[in-house]
């Protein structure tokens, strides 16, 4: 087991070349927020921003479009019922999160349908909230399950993983992510993330955490930092560590932790966390490009 340090957010975030812009930082799709649930896609599109994403494109029902710009001007807006727009969008990105605010009737699952199809080597693919359920209730399958993240509580990874909560230990929960084949971020009061090689354990988090929109402002960090990052599983843990820290620097004086306040932190202690490139301006951005 490994166990999350600060030393994490050294390894995986950098400063930005100076000859950037901001296709360097990837193109991310958040796909969520029924008409019940737009708060979730919000909170996952304001971490998701605030993380550092290049572009941030949400498809999501009409009624959430005129919230979301005014929450979050930086992004751009598809509606569900754009279904040829809506398919452009998803092909073109390099980073789909889907699941925040969803919904689990017929229509969600024609989306998660729709996206797992059109799922590409190159994309990281986020399964989250409502679209773990969905998975877990019907026939779907991963084209390309290396390259795609779940990030379950307790009681989705059980549907996920038929794995009953009180069995779920640290060899049971290895084996399934092995049947799997995906990265899972198992959320709990210490979150471990399974995936092909040594388990990561978060250290940090705390019970003013708990409250709605953690789940979908974590799952929005994961996206950015994989949308301009190296795309490898200690990115992910940098995501998670991230998340914790904040939160619990905000414990400290707050009684409840606000998911949206985790997100407004989230350039302050980047900056302070960012270290030099060991290689030139132009290599790097010739690697984004390349990706």
């Amino acid at each position: 087991m490994r166990y999350l340090s600060k030393d994490i957010l050294e390894e995986v975030i950098t400063q930005r070349p100076s000859d950037s812009y901001k296709s360097n930082f990837g193109r991310v799709v958040l796909i969520g927020g029924n008409r019940q649930y737009g708060g979730a896609i919000i909170m996952s599109t304001e971490a998701c921003i605030n993380s550092g994403a290049g572009l941030t494109t949400v498809i999501t029902d009409v009624k959430n479009h005129g919230p979301l710009h005014a929450r979050c001007p930086e992004a751009m807006v598809v509606g569900f019922e754009e279904t040829v727009l809506l398919t452009n969008v998803v092909e073109q990105a390099e980073v789909i999160l889907i699941g925040p605010g969803l919904g689990l009737d017929a229509a969600a699952q024609q989306i998660l349908k729709m996206v797992l199809a059109q799922h590409q080597k190159k994309q990281w693919l986020i399964i989250d909230g409502s679209a773990i359920t969905l998975f877990s209730q019907g026939n779907f399958s991963l084209t390309y399950p290396e390259k795609v993240v779940f990030t379950p509580h307790q009681m989705e990874w059980q549907r996920l993983s038929h794995l009953p909560i009180e069995q779920q230990t640290l060899a049971n929960n290895q084996r399934q992510q092995a049947k799997l084949g995906s990265t899972i971020v198992l959320k709990s009061h210490r979150t471990t993330i399974f995936h092909a090689g040594e388990p990561f354990q978060n250290t940090g988090g705390n019970p003013g955490m708990a409250t709605g929109g953690t789940g979908d402002t974590l799952a929005g960090i994961i996206a950015g930092f994989l949308a301009q990052f190296k795309p490898t599983i200690e990115t992910i843990a940098g995501a998670v560590y991230l998340h914790s820290l904040i939160g619990d620097d905000l414990a400290k004086t707050d009684y409840v932790v606000l998911p949206t306040k985790i997100s407004q932190a989230l350039p302050t202690y980047m900056k302070k966390y960012a270290q030099p490139h060991t290689a030139p301006d132009s290599e790097l951005l010739e690697q984004k490009r390349s990706r």
